[in-house]
């Protein structure tokens, strides 16, 4: 197990990838694993951006470990902390997260793309819901997909079980950008060292703001942000960070984010 989950750490950037072959399927034990990593990222302060990826280049992750199932792992059972995969449901993730996707992302394995704020994907990479052939729901994706594509194309893919080429999910906004496998790292990196040297405080309130206002009338979340009523907000408002970009255009310097 200690050698499923593999993280690299360089400045404030975290990368963390599944290497379970031979289609990076999760299990119980490999879920609460990532959900203790995700949920560490998340709590040092000294951590600002995630970069999640994957071992090899067939599979991005089957998604639920069906061996795992048939052997006794309760479908049901206890995922950890943030549910499948570390990051559905791991609250208050308030930092930037970017999926490298290379390969096939399915079930599960699409739905842990989902969870993050940042998808870049290699030119052979697709994406599948198959659940519908097994007589099971893909909950996440079921709940997530039609806000982030077309209804009509999220009910197809989640009625059919069909597959969905990169070029397609580009298309419809589901990846940000389409690379050659062999580029594809690079870019993550160069796109987190990006996000690394950015305002931590405002990502944080952007998270929580997008996150909250899913579930709000668009009057009600702007009444929130005006009354301080998230948390990030608040803290903004009142930071060093949030008086430092003024300071720095009056300057003529670039801004020094210090995330307090």
């Amino acid at each position: 197990m200690s050698d499923v989950i593999t993280t690299r750490r360089e400045g404030g950037i975290l990368q963390v990838t599944l290497d379970r072959p031979k289609a990076n399927a999760i299990d119980l034990a490999t879920s609460r694993r990532m959900g203790e990593t995700f949920r560490d990222f998340r709590d040092d302060p000294e951590l600002r951006v995630a970069i999640l990826a994957t071992a090899g280049d067939r599979f991005f992750s089957a998604g639920w470990d069906l061996k795992a199932a048939a052997a006794g792992d309760a479908v049901d059972g206890d995922y950890g902390v943030g549910g499948f995969g570390g990051l559905q449901e791991l609250r208050d993730l308030n930092k930037p997260v970017i999926a490298a996707v290379n390969g096939m992302a399915v079930g599960g394995g699409f739905e842990l793309a989902l969870s993050c704020d940042l998808i870049l994907a290699s030119e052979h990479t697709s994406f599948a819901l198959p659940e519908i052939r097994a007589g099971t729901l893909a909950d996440a994706a079921t709940v997530k997909l039609p806000k982030r594509m077309p209804y009509h194309v999220a009910m197809d893919l989640l009625f059919t079980g069909r597959w969905m080429d990169v070029a397609e999910a580009h298309r419809w906004g589901l990846v940000n950008e389409v690379l050659p496998t062999e580029k594809l790292m690079d870019r993550v990196w160069e796109l987190a060292r990006l996000l690394e040297s950015g305002p931590p405080l405002v990502f944080a309130a952007i998270k929580e703001v997008a996150r909250e206002a899913e579930a709000r009338g668009f009057q009600d979340a702007m009444n929130r942000i005006t009354k301080r009523q998230f948390p990030t907000v608040d803290r903004l408002y009142d930071s060093e960070d949030g008086l430092e970009g003024f300071r720095a255009f009056a300057e003529k310097r670039d801004p020094v984010w210090k995330g307090r």
